[in-house]
């Protein structure tokens, strides 16, 4: 019979040989997961293909998820993205809030938790290969509801919240809208199961590293959550004079304090978040009302037509009348093709 002598060589040999075999253990399981997503991904775009047969958003009898596609790339558009999670399957899309500039693609979610003006951009996209993607609105009282639960009942450290985040898409989340998307099939179901399954896709979101964003805006009494407020006020109210003190008080915070938390929320000041506010706003106006430049700059604020066309050039590349005629002369050519 032979002993074995377990000296120091001989264990540390073990362990690393132990070690090796964790590791390519690991590797197959990560290697398992990562297909598992990619399959999953390509599963989920070919049902959201299927249903999204027009371009842009299509609604659905789901209150508040809506299917997204678009088959070529576009110029920069600006827009107001309300609180929300956006599923990418497919293609990319630049979006750029502030000075800060997100990327995202088919292994991406974005989350937006307060309303933010920006301007995005399709930059991959094509006929064979749209870009493909899932936008459910996010509701503040069911989100703080679901925060109540004792599974969140840990607090976190406070943290600087972004309005805006991108996360890598996980199988639970893709598995969560993946049968939320389901449920149109049935539609008997969805009065039922439609909000089992958008608390789930919450949950798997709060779960997420970028869960946090969301939950400091949704717990009252946060500063980040009471900056939120402010935002809504600016939101509703962007026509009017802003008063940074007004907005501090409504905030119940100083000046200084606002400005600190207002910036690292939407990554902008309060004054040029109402700016691009305006502007967006007056763009549409233009484009879908018919108003002349000034009409439209007066409705959203402006007390001078040549200050609203000089910030208007600025920000979108040219003046207003140019820049709506280039836009329904891109919109005709691509409803043509």
């Amino acid at each position: 019979m032979h002993t074995f002598l377990c000296t120091p060589a001989r264990i540390q040999r073990y362990s690393d040989f132990e070690g090796a075999m964790r590791v390519q253990v690991t590797k197959h399981k990560d290697t398992s997961g990562e297909l598992r997503v990619v399959e999953m991904r390509a599963e989920l775009a070919r049902k959201i293909a299927d249903r999204a047969v027009a371009e842009g958003d299509t609604p659905t009898e789901i209150p508040g998820l809506r299917l997204y596609r678009r088959s070529l790339t576009t110029a920069c558009t600006s827009a107001a993205y309300e609180p929300s999670l956006v599923v990418f399957l497919q293609g990319k899309k630049q979006i750029n809030v502030g000075k800060t500039t997100y990327f995202c693609d088919g292994s991406n979610f974005l989350l937006t938790s307060v309303d933010l003006p920006v301007v995005s951009q399709v930059i991959a996209a094509t006929e064979k290969e749209p870009i493909l993607g899932l936008l459910l609105k996010l509701e503040m009282p069911l989100v703080r509801e679901i925060l109540s639960q004792q599974e969140f009942h840990q607090r976190e450290e406070s943290v600087d919240a972004r309005g805006m985040a991108v996360g890598v898409t996980s199988v639970e989340l893709l598995d969560a809208c993946s049968r939320l998307v389901n449920l149109l099939d049935s539609p008997q179901d969805i009065p039922f199961l439609g909000s089992l399954i958008q608390r789930e896709v919450i949950y798997r979101l709060l779960r997420s590293p970028q869960g946090k964003h969301l939950r400091a805006i949704a717990t009252l009494g946060e500063q980040s959550q009471r900056t939120s407020k402010a935002v809504e006020w600016l939101r509703m109210n962007y026509a009017k004079p802003l008063r940074v003190e007004q907005l501090a008080a409504m905030a119940r915070m100083g000046v200084s304090t606002l400005h600190h938390q207002f910036r690292s929320l939407t990554a902008m000041s309060p004054l040029q978040y109402q700016k691009q506010l305006r502007l967006h706003v007056a763009r549409e106006r233009l484009l879908n009302d018919g108003l002349d430049a000034a009409s439209a700059a007066f409705e959203v604020g402006y007390e001078s037509a040549s200050q609203f066309n000089r910030e208007y050039s600025r920000f979108f590349g040219q003046p207003p009348m140019r820049d709506i005629k280039a836009r329904r002369l891109a919109s005709t050519a691509t409803a043509r093709d």
